[in-house]
């Protein structure tokens, strides 16, 4: 039987209880239908609810990331220099050339989305805490994901993001927050993520490391680099904390592939991007940076001949969030705040030993240590681009070079002409502003801040 007769058997009966409803019409009772997998608050805010919550606030956080063609990973690395539109939409034209609106439809469903990840995992601690408080490394594990959506509204965003809450029946409208703010929410979410993954087996363990690596990633943002790189001492190079995808349905399938792979895609993989942009696709490639050259046709209809990714080579593929080679790049970066020939020594020596020992396969080693700061900054940020590429840390990255260390806007991110559309020319903006729903929010009155 196909589904196209299973559909048949199934209309039948539909009709035949339309028809009766309107005869009988005297009773509701039929249309008061429970759906057996549908819970309501008041269902999920139980003992029973709590794992069906937990594992939905998983599956929320694996979309907002990396399972959303317009998802975390894919919509910054389109403002940077990781990924361009091949698209006829303004959703995808205007981050990549970085001439933002608030009414971009699907960056705005991007901007919800990680809320209502953030949003839920805050529900779903409460209902651990109060049904399940021993489990405290899964409790720690939610407070880990919380931090992560709200360091990614402080990396991809404007300052003055709101965070608003609801239990239910009522919402308590947010306050705009800065960046700094809001680095340092996450920061607390990732301590008491620390604080709550007190097991010992693997997947306590996991738990710590991923929330270690976290809290790190948001003080390296808050400009704390000796902080950050004491919160990850202590996590293995080997250690990798994936979130993980499915071909089974377009809900579970890795956004990054589905957006950047196939024929007729939205966007591509990019190289030498707005006359900054890093040489992401070398010939050999880099074994970081894994591509093919295809013959492959975007969205537009004129992109072609578009380089496939091959970092992630399915839908199913999982996409990893941090890892221990992040750690070591944090733990390198601090090394050069010093500025002296030793530091850059000592970052030099880490980076190379990361070269020898992050892949099966060594790296050819870098040549020579950089003898400015200057040179130290670009040799790190670009190792750091080309270990961490299409992970969602390079708009972060390009802001922090600018908000950080000095570097001028148009040094940093794509500028001049768009090569891919002739007569345009790339903006100003650095990131995402808080899109116009906001402004049901009383609190909100726009960014504070458009700056890096």
């Amino acid at each position: 039987m196909n589904l196209y007769s299973v559909a048949r058997r199934l209309a039948k009966p539909a009709g035949a209880l339309a028809a009766a409803i309107a005869v009988t019409s005297c009773s509701s009772d039929i249309l008061n239908v429970t759906n057996p997998d549908v819970l309501n608050y008041g269902e999920y805010n139980s003992l029973v609810g709590a794992t069906p919550l937990r594992n939905g606030v998983v599956q929320d956080f694996a979309i907002v990331f990396s399972g959303n063609g317009d998802g975390f990973v894919v919509s910054t690395g389109n403002m940077a220099d990781e990924i361009q539109a091949a698209d006829t939409f303004d959703d995808r034209l205007f981050p990549n050339q970085r001439t933002m609106t608030t009414t971009l439809p699907a960056m705005d469903t991007y901007y919800l989305q990680m809320h209502r990840a953030r949003a839920g995992a805050t529900r779903t601690i409460a209902v651990w805490q109060k049904f399940k408080p021993t489990q405290k490394d899964t409790i720690a594990e939610l407070y880990a994901m919380r931090g992560f959506t709200e360091d990614f509204f402080a990396e991809g965003w404007c300052s003055g993001v709101p965070f608003s809450e609801e239990d239910g029946s009522t919402i308590t409208f947010g306050q705009p927050q800065t960046t700094t703010q809001i680095l340092n929410r996450s920061v607390a979410s990732f301590d008491t993520a620390l604080t709550n993954a007190v097991g010992t087996n693997a997947y306590a363990t996991s738990v710590k490391n991923i929330a270690a690596i976290g809290k790190a990633r948001a003080l390296l943002n808050l400009g704390q680099y000796a902080a950050a790189a004491a919160a990850v001492a202590a996590v293995p190079t080997a250690y990798q904390y994936k979130v993980y995808h499915s071909a089974a349905t377009s809900r579970q399938q890795n956004g990054i592939f589905n957006s950047a792979s196939p024929a007729g895609s939205r966007y591509t993989v990019g190289t030498l991007e707005g006359r900054n942009g890093l040489p992401f696709l070398t010939t050999p490639a880099d074994p970081r940076v894994l591509w093919t050259p295809s013959t492959r046709i975007g969205f537009d209809g004129s992109s072609k001949n578009l380089p496939v990714q091959q970092k992630y080579p399915t839908n199913a593929s999982a996409v990893v969030l941090a890892d221990g080679i992040e750690a070591r790049l944090i733990e390198a970066e601090a090394k050069l705040q010093g500025g002296t020939q030793a530091d850059f020594d000592a970052m030099f020596a880490a980076l190379n030993t990361l070269r020898a020992t992050g892949l099966t396969a060594a790296i050819t080693p870098l040549p020579a240590s950089p003898t400015t700061k200057a040179d130290a900054v670009d040799m790190l940020f670009k190792e750091r681009a080309y270990w961490m590429w299409l992970t969602g840390h390079r708009l972060g990255d390009l802001r922090r070079l600018v908000r950080q260390y000095g570097r001028g806007t148009e040094t940093v991110f794509p500028t001049g002409p768009v090569v891919t559309r002739p007569g345009t020319n790339y903006g100003s903006d650095v990131n995402f502003p808080v899109p116009f729903d906001e402004t049901n929010n009383p609190n909100f009155k726009g960014c504070l801040d458009r700056k890096a």
